[in-house]
């Protein structure tokens, strides 16, 4: 950032014996780091070879002496305190100022004894060699304010709560810095600007805005009551309009009383209110308090009536407004007691966010109204279905799930009214919450309850009930609800409960791999006029997306969710929207886009952390990759941590792929037993389920902890449930997994020769899809098992294996591409599992020495390589397991890695090794002819 003119100037003046001298006058709000500025500028370098002198107006009894003739700092604060001596004393000094004197005025120019004129009448002379300069201490921009929060909260601040901040405070810096520090006092994960609104007003400004309304007469204090209640800066006609109907005086309290009309003084006293500083002019010729926050505390001074009656009026002032701003409106209304037209306003506010894309505003409006002890019970009605409307397509709220269920229970309630909220509550405990057993409750008693007089919406609960992602129910009752949403969707002749139905038909055949599924997709009418119509487009496309990154077809995936996202944002559907943004982040991971790809997921996961539906891809992702990266205490943390989606409640194909990443943490750490067990548990609800291309993630791992366990046949088992299951699907992915889940029974069953063709087939089937971290887990593999097979063949074998086509050469290859591709990717582990692997089938570098080769100070590679591991958090037995290594080895790795980089602890070398950044890991490279050798 260039350094301001004036700053500039008064910073050469002090550099040099006989510079001219310099004056700043530099004016700040109340608060606004006028003494911050003071110590600031007493720090500069050239403050440091120079004399500095301070004085506060008010507070120091003289000014102070300025000795010597070399360069001299005077920093005067709170200039506006100044009495007529002070003010005399200093306009003496700058008339006669002397070279390489610089002197900087701060005041508060709203508390100035003559507007614009610091040092008062008359005008001072300025000698004609004294340079003058001005300079504004500007209030905190949006991200000064962001930063201060960063600071205080860390990262527990939202964008959200930092604007809000902003937005309260008018940027004054004072102001943020004392609601911070009662931000900072709170025990939340996350600060909202809900939160910050809850923080209060802080007593210096509560005092600052009180003391000076209580400085103008009685008679001119109704503007500024008039201006805390509107609470926006508006224009002066409808000020004074409001506050033409308060009273001009009040006897005790400083508070209006009584009843009086439209007085002629009322531009006087808006004209003290600004001169005292109270209120302020803001851009457009608006007008309201120095700083919004501070008419929170003046309109709690206010007596109840007086309050009601100004709300009333400002009621009646807004509703002239063209547009009418209906949210203000409504909340002016409340407060005068005006409960009939503030149900009104709230629906026309509601209506108006939605049409604007903000459905979130608009289920907070109905929310407050709904949860309000007030309104009255007709106008409830009429409010519950519209916010139960808008929540399903918005995003989710813990508060509209408690309204809505307290609402379907009110028995004096019509209940078709009640199976119309139902299904809403139904659809939102389902997708946003996360609460799938309790969600298909709800819609089963929906369908129930509309079936007779509205099959239009009964059907909308049948579609829903189609879906298989939820837990509980298998394939066959889904399909059944399917077909009876069509039959009540058809009774209905709505065209947009059809679209419903048809979107959810394409789902179904789409989760399950049939290839029909991409010809009723072609189907939806995406172009339609009406919007509800596009939204179930739009919801069509997005939930078809997500069904073909899981079975593989990840071109088709990248299309759909293209459109689909397009079509969301167009058509006003956050949540479906957010869906699609969470199914590109598995696609991400599945088609190997590691780069950034943990923060972009960090970030989806912050943004839903209330919606486990939507964040589950995002938190899987992450786990995944922190499993792949050796950092295996946050791959459970983000598996099956506390924010995780519970089992019983997580969408069938996360709840699958997640127990594969549990099962294989679980193979890695040595804990056969607890792999088995997860496993089994996994392998139940698949089945129950019946959509085998969702088993695709967790087979290979289900079939390895179970062969390992010693149960071969249950293994057997399993492959013959995902083949059966698999018949007539189109998923190259379960494909790929079943070929997989074989060939790895045939390894734990010793069947080398088996293993690899099978481990050859689902990799060249990732390789074309492409999966680049599938396709280099199955290929290590058939790597794996060639070299085994290899080294353990005798003669008798020898005619075997060349049928087999093994080839140690080849072999050792392909193992040296799998190390590089985990490298590429990020897959620490895995790289060093495979280099290990590597190292124990590789003969020795001709021409190499023999002896340990020697490093120095320097990290070898084997101790480079367990010093990553361990700085991911593996201990030794989980790093000699990867590394084909005993724990005595490792544990002398480990503390040559410390010795080497001054690591007293396990713990200081994790942070050494992030600090410095490991070395070039070893390369394993492939001599020709296939002599493997290393760098």
């Amino acid at each position: 950032m260039s350094t301001p003119v004036w700053e500039g100037r008064l910073r050469r003046t002090l550099a040099s014996e006989n510079a001219e001298p310099v004056l700043v006058l530099a004016a700040g709000a109340a608060g606004t780091g006028k003494s911050h500025l003071v110590r600031r500028l007493a720090g500069l370098p050239e403050a440091h070879r120079a004399e500095v002198r301070t004085w506060t107006c008010g507070v120091d009894r003289a000014a102070p002496e300025l000795a010597g003739d070399g360069p001299v700092l005077l920093l005067v604060d709170d200039l506006h305190r100044a009495d007529a001596a002070e003010r005399s004393t200093l306009r003496r000094l700058l008339e006669r100022s002397r070279p390489s004197l610089a002197t900087v005025l701060l005041y508060r120019p709203e508390e100035l004894p003559r507007p614009g004129l610091p040092l008062g009448t008359p005008p001072v002379r300025y000698p004609r060699e004294l340079v003058v300069l001005e300079h504004r201490v500007a209030p905190w921009t949006v991200e000064q304010v962001r930063r201060a929060a960063s600071a205080a909260l860390g990262e527990r601040c939202t964008p959200e709560a930092a604007a809000r901040l902003h937005e309260q405070s008018g940027g004054v810096a004072q102001v943020v810095v004392d609601l911070l520090a009662v931000l900072r006092e709170g025990d939340v994960p996350r600060y909202t600007a809900a939160d910050v609104d809850d923080a209060g007003v802080p007593v210096r400004l509560a005092e600052l805005a009180l003391g000076r309304a209580a400085s103008l007469p009685e008679s001119q204090r109704a503007v500024v009551w008039a201006a805390a209640v509107l609470d926006e800066p508006v224009t002066r006609e409808e000020l004074l309009a409001v506050a033409a109907g308060a009273p001009p005086s009040r006897p005790k309290g400083g508070a209006p009383s009584g009843r009086a009309g439209r007085s002629p003084a009322l531009d006087d006293a808006l004209i003290a209110a600004l001169d005292a500083a109270v209120l302020t002019e803001y851009p457009g010729r608006r007008y309201g308090l120095f700083v919004p926050l501070a008419a929170r505390a003046v309109r709690r001074v206010l007596p109840g009536p007086v309050r009601q009656e100004l709300h009333a009026r400002a009621a009646d002032v807004l509703v002239r407004r063209q547009p009418v701003p209906w949210t203000a409106l409504a909340g002016h209304r409340r407060e005068a007691g005006r409960m009939r037209a503030w149900s009104r306003a709230v629906e026309q506010a509601a209506a108006q966010a939605t049409g604007a894309g903000d459905h979130q505003r608009a289920i907070t409006l109905l929310e407050q109204a709904l949860a309000s002890p007030d309104i009255p019970r007709d106008a409830r009605a009429e409010l519950a279905p519209l916010l139960a409307d808008i929540a399903v397509n918005g995003l989710r709220s813990d508060q509209t799930v408690e309204v809505l269920s307290q609402i379907v229970e009110d028995e004096s309630l019509p209940a078709v009214l009640r199976g119309e909220i139902r299904l809403d509550l139904g659809l939102l405990l389902c997708n946003q919450v996360g609460m799938g057993g309790t969600g298909w409750t709800e819609l089963e008693r929906a369908a129930a309850e509309l079936r007779s007089e509205r099959p239009g919406l009964a059907a909308r609960a049948m579609s829903a009930l189609a879906m298989p992602y939820w837990p509980g129910s298998s394939l066959d009752v889904h399909r059944a609800w399917l077909e009876g949403a069509a039959v009540a969707a058809d009774d209905s002749g709505d065209e947009v409960v059809r679209t419903a139905v048809r979107a959810n038909r394409a789902g179904l055949a789409m989760s399950c791999g049939d290839p029909e599924g991409w010809d009723l997709l072609e189907s939806l009418p995406t172009d339609h006029p009406d919007p509800g119509i596009r939204r179930h487009a739009a919801r069509g496309l997005c939930n078809a997306a997500d069904s073909a990154v899981w079975l593989g077809h990840f071109e088709g995936a990248e299309e759909l969710l293209r459109e689909g996202l397009e079509l969301s944002a167009r058509s006003g559907a956050p949540y479906t929207e957010h869906t699609a943004l969470g199914a590109r982040l598995l696609l991400e991971w599945f088609t190997g886009r590691w780069t950034g790809l943990a923060e972009r997921c960090e970030e989806f996961v912050a943004a839903t952390a209330d919606m486990p539906v939507i964040s589950a891809d995002a938190r899987m992702v992450r786990g995944m990759l922190a499993l792949s990266q050796g950092d295996w205490g946050a791959a459970l943390s983000w598996l099956a941590g506390p924010d995780a989606s519970s089992a019983e409640h997580a969408a069938a194909p996360h709840a699958a792929a997640t127990s594969g990443a549990l099962v294989r943490l679980a193979l890695a750490r040595q804990d056969v037993p607890a792999a088995a067990e997860e496993a089994r548990s996994a392998w139940r609800k698949a089945a129950a389920k019946g959509v085998w291309v969702w088993a695709a993630e967790l087979v290979p791992w289900a079939v390895e902890a179970v062969a390992r366990a010693g149960d071969t046949a249950g293994a057997r088992a399993m492959l013959a449930d995902l083949s059966s299951g698999l018949a007539g699907a189109d998923a190259p992915s379960a494909t790929a997994a079943l070929n997989w889940g074989r060939a790895v029974l045939a390894e734990v069953e010793g069947r080398l020769l088996d293993a690899v063709p099978r481990y050859r087939e689902a990799a060249a089937v990732f390789d074309r899809a492409p999966r680049p971290y599938a396709q280099a887990l199955a290929a290590e593999g058939a790597a794996r098992c060639t070299l085994e097979a290899v080294a353990a063949g005798g003669p008798e074998a020898a005619g075997r294996q060349g049928e087999a086509g093994l080839d140690a050469a080849r072999a050792v290859g392909e193992l040296a591409a799998c190390a590089t591709r985990f490298t590429e990717l990020g897959a620490v582990w895995d790289a060093a599992r495979a280099r290990a692997e590597l190292r124990r089938h590789q003969p020795a570098r001709e021409g190499r020495p023999p002896g340990r080769p020697g490093y120095g100070g320097l990290l070898s590679p084997r101790e480079r390589e367990v010093a990553e591991l361990a700085s991911a958090g593996l201990t030794n037995r989980e790093i000699a397991a990867t590394l084909h290594l005993s724990p005595r080895t490792v544990e002398q790795h480990v503390a040559r890695a410390m010795r080497k980089l001054g690591a007293p602890s396990r713990q200081e070398l994790t942070e050494r090794w992030e600090q410095a950044g490991p070395e070039a890991p070893e390369r394993t490279t492939v001599a020709p002819g296939g002599a493997p050798g290393t760098d």
